[in-house]
């Protein structure tokens, strides 16, 4: 196995804490709430985290031209911290990390060391330029132009771009832009600078939430750039990039989902301690306490495990995890989404009021699952490259993950990993019975199919990360492999409901009979035996004293 890529704990530890130290000085609560109402970018903030003293943004660019080399899992722990204190802020840094990716994945070296370079020392403000009132999700309908210029023999000297950007992160304030538009080859990327004549700044938009941060059109009439601009110096290639860092780029708001969940629930669980109600702290009532706190924190906290696994195995050098991306993404953002809901509930009355910051929180949480792909997008992707690889592998694909799951708990019985691995195997039955049955052609099912295979990916990762954390002798380890048995348990219902809705959800005039879906549902059924809830809601107890027993 090769070194995995990135910082050093001790490194790491000391960008978190300096992070936290900026952000606890430049974004206290009042602060935060007179940004919302503003609807004001926090110019004078950012400019401190991305200066020599505190260079933020380093942590994503490479040693080679001034940056730290951090690696998905140190973006990722950072990315989830900053949304921690305000996901507007995170989220024009999630735009500048975008803005350069494009020249990271495809730039010729003599482009990295120059617009890198400059982004690493100048602190530049960078925006990605995609997104269009007609091309969302699906880049490849672009409509902006990138038209050559050509010198009186024939040679292209630079490009003259139209077109009209639109819900561009930082598109206001950007000092760089990297745009994506139609050349002769086709869609290439441009790096854009915000002084060229004709580009200019459209209308700022009026968000739902992270208001913090600056979302606007960006307008390019007759933009003239030199060739040298064209990044990799080739036509054609814009698509490629784009694709190349989904799901290092889905990776990083999947931890926003994190961080934005995690933080209001954080605030629930500390006022949950506080209030009383009836002659107790509202802590103490059992159903308030396992209902709203400890299952949304079970959910965040399955989805850091899943994060952490893609993370490292984009850092060992296995960068092709455009659905593994797709799956972080999916959960952690719904999940994050759910548990800053599930804080507004808990604070009750508190919690609806902005006083209190939680519902400010909430509204901010919620963009995460829909920018850099909807969930839907998501719930496609996963299904479909799920699917085709199941149905190309016959099925091995999942039937070796149970297998190594089978492993994990011969090894530790207390992570719940037998419980996935039957969860696991359903999952297979059901999707080589859709497929058979030539009902993989309803979305609905395929959005079914990407629910089932979500849950139980993620779980797979939490036994996984528990068993390591209790070979270890962790002191976390009995906290997490309870939790993890409790998500274990959670993946078995989402897959068994799933796999009922797949199976009759269709009558006889489909490509499959009632009876022969009946048949399977029953198998099914029984190999996914309600017994596996024995002791669910001790351990959800158990995970309630633990937070009891938080600061």
């Amino acid at each position: 196995m090769s070194q995995a890529a990135g910082l050093s704990p001790e490194m790491l530890e000391m960008v978190v804490q300096t992070l936290k130290q900026v952000t606890d000085r430049e974004l206290p609560d009042a602060r935060i709430l007179e940004l919302d109402e503003k609807d004001e970018f926090p110019t004078d903030s950012i400019q401190k985290l991305l200066s020599p003293d505190v260079g933020l943004h380093l942590i994503f660019l490479p040693e080679d031209v001034g940056g730290l080399g951090g690696g998905a899992r140190d973006i990722c722990r950072v990315s989830e911290e900053m949304a921690a204190a305000d996901l507007g802020v995170a989220t024009a840094f999630l735009a500048i990390c975008l803005g350069t990716d494009p020249i990271l994945v495809g730039g010729t070296p003599e482009q990295k060391s120059k617009w890198l370079t400059r982004i690493a020392t100048e602190g530049l403000i960078v925006a990605y330029g995609v997104t269009e009132p007609a091309a969302g999700s699906n880049v490849a309908s672009i409509q902006t132009t990138a038209d050559p210029i050509q010198d009186s023999d024939g040679n292209v000297t630079g490009y003259r771009i139209n077109g009209t950007k639109q819900f561009i992160t930082n598109g206001g304030v950007a000092q760089l832009y990297t745009i994506l538009a139609k050349t002769p080859g086709g869609p290439s990327f441009f790096v854009v600078e915000r002084d060229r004549e004709g580009l200019s700044v459209g209308n700022h938009e009026d968000k739902h939430g992270i208001r913090a941060s600056n979302t606007t059109g960006v307008i390019l009439e007759d933009v003239e750039v030199p060739v040298e601009n064209l990044i990799c110096l080739e036509e054609g290639q814009g698509l490629k990039q784009a694709n190349a860092v989904f799901g290092y780029t889905r990776l990083m708001v999947g931890a926003f989902g994190l961080g934005g969940g995690q933080s209001p629930l954080r605030r629930g669980l500390a006022y949950a301690k506080e209030r009383e109600q009836f002659g107790a702290p509202l802590i103490e009532k059992e159903g308030y306490l396992l209902k709203l706190i400890v299952e949304n924190w079970i959910d965040l906290a399955a989805g850091r495990a899943y994060a952490e696994k893609v993370a490292l195995e984009i850092d060992e050098g296995d960068h092709d995890k455009g659905t593994e991306g797709s799956i972080a993404k999916y959960w952690c953002t719904e999940a994050g989404n759910r548990a800053a809901d599930a804080a507004i509930q808990a604070l009750g009355g508190y919690g609806y009021t902005r006083e209190y910051v939680v519902e400010k929180m909430k509204r901010d949480v919620r963009i995460t699952t829909i920018y850099e792909g909807t969930s839907e997008i998501q719930q496609s992707i996963i299904s479909m490259y799920r699917w085709k690889e199941t149905v190309r592998s016959k099925g091995a694909m999942y039937t070796q993950l149970a297998a190594e799951l089978d492993e994990t708990h011969a090894a530790c019985d207390q992570v719940g990993a037998d419980i996935v691995a039957a969860a696991v195997r359903a999952l297979n039955r059901v999707i080589l019975h859709m497929h058979a049955a030539r009902l993989t052609k309803h979305q609905i099912v395929m959005f079914t199919l990407a629910d089932m295979v979500t849950a139980c990916e993620v779980a797979g990762a939490f036994s996984r990360k528990a068993a390591a954390l209790l070979a270890d002798g962790s002191p976390d380890a009995v906290f997490q492999a309870t939790m993890a048995r409790v998500f274990a348990r959670k993946a078995s219902r989402i897959t068994l409901d799933g796999a009922r809705g797949c199976l009759e959800g269709f009558g006889s005039d489909e490509a499959t009979s009632v009876e022969e879906a009946a048949a399977l549902l029953q198998e099914l059924s029984e190999s996914l035996p309600l017994t596996m809830t024995a002791g669910m809601w001790d351990d959800m107890i158990a995970v309630g004293e633990e937070l009891k027993a938080m600061d």
